[in-house]
């Protein structure tokens, strides 16, 4: 049996992941590259059973076509190029514009309401001041990051049974309350063997984050992961 999850992230965000991990300029982005990358990530959440939404296809379309447009030869009129509005643009726009309300939305997600439209510091944030909690797509690059080391660089043709997944989740949860505190990203695999197990581990992660069982985290941009039960 295959097991779907819900992807709790949109192609907005991956395209935001890309340029990020990339250190590219919003406003000057390499169509080419990116577009290879995202479907990279797309061939990748496929393979791992994540379900994709229609969104995801249609900005794969989106990107194919802006990437066809770059290719077109420049117009010229009477020996004069003719400037033309560039393909990016409209993208660009959205990607900033949702970047600004990204930031916005987190910011008030991350206070506790007190009345109506009166926010303050979440005891959370307090004793996590500092962390930086990764994405859906930080969370697959850190992955696909480890298969490699593993040399397992092929997520295809893996049948997952959706009780094993509870199992691991279980055993997630058992590992973090015996320890009482974070643990590495790597620690969590470290004793898984096969292929198998090892994405089963990753799905049960990322059903975890999602129903905001535990967290994962880096001190630091660029720093070692760490995963750590939610405070209740």
């Amino acid at each position: 049996m295959k097991i779907k999850l819900p992807v709790f992230e949109g192609p907005l965000d991956l395209l935001l992941h890309l340029i990020k991990k990339n250190e590219i300029d919003i406003h000057n982005i390499p169509i080419a590259s990116i577009t290879e990358q995202y479907l990279e990530y797309l061939a990748i959440m496929k393979s791992l059973n994540l379900d994709i939404a229609g969104e995801f296809i249609v900005m794969a379309s989106t990107l194919m076509e802006i990437k066809s447009k770059m290719l077109l030869p420049i117009h010229e009129e009477e020996g004069e190029e003719i400037e033309e509005e560039d393909p990016r643009k409209e993208l660009v726009e959205r990607l900033i514009e949702y970047q600004k309300f990204k930031g916005l939305a987190e910011k008030l997600f991350n206070r506790k309401i007190l009345g109506r439209d009166v926010f303050t510091r979440d005891q959370d944030e307090e004793e996590g001041e500092g962390h930086i909690e990764l994405s859906l797509f930080e969370l697959l690059e850190a992955f696909k990051e480890l298969m490699e080391k593993r040399g397992l660089n092929d997520f295809h043709d893996i049948t997952l049974d959706k009780l094993t997944i509870q199992d691991k989740i279980r055993e997630i949860m058992e590992k973090l309350r015996k320890v009482g505190s974070s643990i590495t990203f790597d620690e969590l695999f470290w004793e898984q063997g096969s292929k198998t197990e090892l994405i089963l581990t990753f799905l049960a992660i990322l059903e975890l984050v999602k129903l905001r069982l535990i967290r994962v985290y880096q001190e630091k941009a660029f720093a070692t992961l760490y995963i750590s039960l939610t405070k209740k």
